[in-house]
């Protein structure tokens, strides 16, 4: 991808910046898309249910709570994500199998990492606004991530 999200930023100041401090964990420090959204919190079932789906390019934002109690998604899902599709996906919580995860052409960010499962009741919402690090992703924004941080279209 040929873009800096500060060259992005100084093109158009109206671009929302997250103020978070998300690792990169994804074999694709640089991805850009269209936005979805999960909300959930310790259960990555809808999680893996959307990134199971035609993802066309797009980016998955989880807001989980900023929780680190409990991985929202793993290998597992991270390469149905790349099977399907999907640019990237952002998190709000931790992943787990990062070694993996670092393998795969897929955008990744996130908080932080734990090796504990989270449930699977597919408790939350899926393509709702959510926010965090002082941005509101909505379902249908422009996103782009690179080394620098999230510009995300307001």
């Amino acid at each position: 991808m040929d873009f800096t999200t500060c060259d992005l930023y100084d093109a158009d100041e109206s671009l929302q910046s997250v103020s978070l401090q998300l690792a990169n964990f994804g074999g694709r420090p640089r991805f850009a898309g269209t936005v979805r959204t999960v909300r959930c919190h310790r259960d990555n079932g809808l999680v893996k249910s959307v990134l199971n789906s035609p993802g066309d390019g797009a980016v998955l934002v989880v807001d989980g709570g900023g929780s680190l109690e409990s991985a929202l998604m793993g290998d597992l899902i991270a390469a149905a994500a790349v099977a399907n599709g999907w640019a990237g996906v952002v998190i709000h919580g931790a992943i787990r199998d990062r070694v993996a995860i670092a393998g795969l052409e897929l955008g990744v960010k996130a908080l932080g990492s734990n090796p504990r499962k989270s449930a699977k009741d597919s408790v939350g919402a899926v393509d709702v606004a959510v926010e965090f690090g002082g941005v509101v992703f909505r379902p249908g924004a422009s996103l782009w991530s690179d080394e620098d941080g999230i510009l995300v279209t307001a």
